[in-house]
């Protein structure tokens, strides 16, 4: 049936741009000659691609111009907007009534005069249209067809009352970044965050340069000079885990170069001292390093 009164829609009605789409959207939906649809705003808003205000003064226009009638006194499926096409029931009476005898009989258009047939509520709880207001005999309503428009919306908001949390002690955080007093969870403590000056050379750490012949290749001093090069340049770093230390230590000693005869020993800082001198900056003991390298004979003399 929703393909005749599409056709009537198409044929007769004057409606134009939103209004066309919105009463062809309710015309889809129309399952026997009363030409009575439910129809959710949002199931509208989707079909016809049209904002909640348009849609709105769609079918105000619609009301209007006659060609759609909301039924207040009505609800469809979780309480869903329900609306009658009057002029596409009257047209279709007509054309029932004239072609009972003569299936090819002409049809008058339609017209302002043309009877609309009273409606079977009965016939509409079959859709799942019911009243409103009805006798207290009434079954139960039952959504039998389903509904395209939102579930009720929950309040998922919890009640106010208090802001004190229901469970944990006063020391919780509000979230796991902020380390809880006195408990497992202080970052620095549980993770042995440490300074590079503080953090030792573990047994682990000295296993490795013996096995991977670093000791060998260095010499006892030369490591010695090497593990005081790399506290002075990580003396500047933020604390971290020993491990991170270990690994970086680890990466500093494979990189270190041999002696060389010229340098019988691996200097530790810039400058040929096997400590920082007491106030230097980066950039002096940068220069002390260029004019030790300037200082020490080439063999080309």
């Amino acid at each position: 049936m929703s393909r005749d009164t599409r056709e009537w829609a198409w044929e007769h009605s004057a409606s134009r741009g939103n209004a066309r789409l919105v009463l062809l959207s309710i015309a889809d939906r129309i399952p026997d000659e009363q030409c009575v649809a439910w129809a959710s705003l949002t199931s509208l808003m989707r079909r016809t691609n049209a904002s909640r205000n348009a849609v709105r003064g769609a079918i105000t226009a619609l009301a209007a111009a006659g060609d759609l009638e909301v039924l207040d006194d009505l609800d469809g499926p979780q309480h869903s907007t329900v609306y009658r096409l009057p002029r596409a029931a009257a047209w279709l009476a007509k054309v029932a009534a004239a072609r009972t005898n003569d299936p090819e009989a002409y049809i008058e258009p339609p017209a302002e005069a043309d009877p609309v047939p009273a409606l079977d509520i009965e016939r509409l709880r079959r859709h799942g249209i019911w009243p409103k207001t009805g006798p207290e005999s009434d079954p139960p309503r039952q959504d039998l067809t389903g509904s395209d428009s939102a579930p009720p919306r929950q309040n998922l908001t919890p009640p106010r009352g208090t802001s004190r949390p229901l469970l944990g002690s006063d020391s919780d955080p509000q979230n796991r970044s902020e380390p809880k007093v006195n408990r497992k969870y202080s970052s620095r403590s549980a993770a042995g965050i440490t300074s590079a000056a503080d953090w030792q050379v573990d047994d682990a750490s000295l296993s490795w340069a013996q096995q991977q012949g670093h000791l060998a290749r260095l010499g006892e001093q030369g490591l010695q000079a090497a593990d005081a090069k790399w506290r002075h340049h990580r003396g500047t770093w933020s604390p971290r885990p020993a491990a991170t230390w270990a690994a970086d230590w680890r990466a500093w000693i494979a990189r270190e170069h041999s002696p060389t005869p010229q340098r019988p020993h691996l200097y530790a800082l810039p400058g040929g001292t096997p400590a920082p001198q007491a106030g230097m900056t980066r950039t002096e003991a940068h220069m002390a390093a260029l004019l030790a390298a300037v200082d020490e004979p080439t063999g080309t003399e």
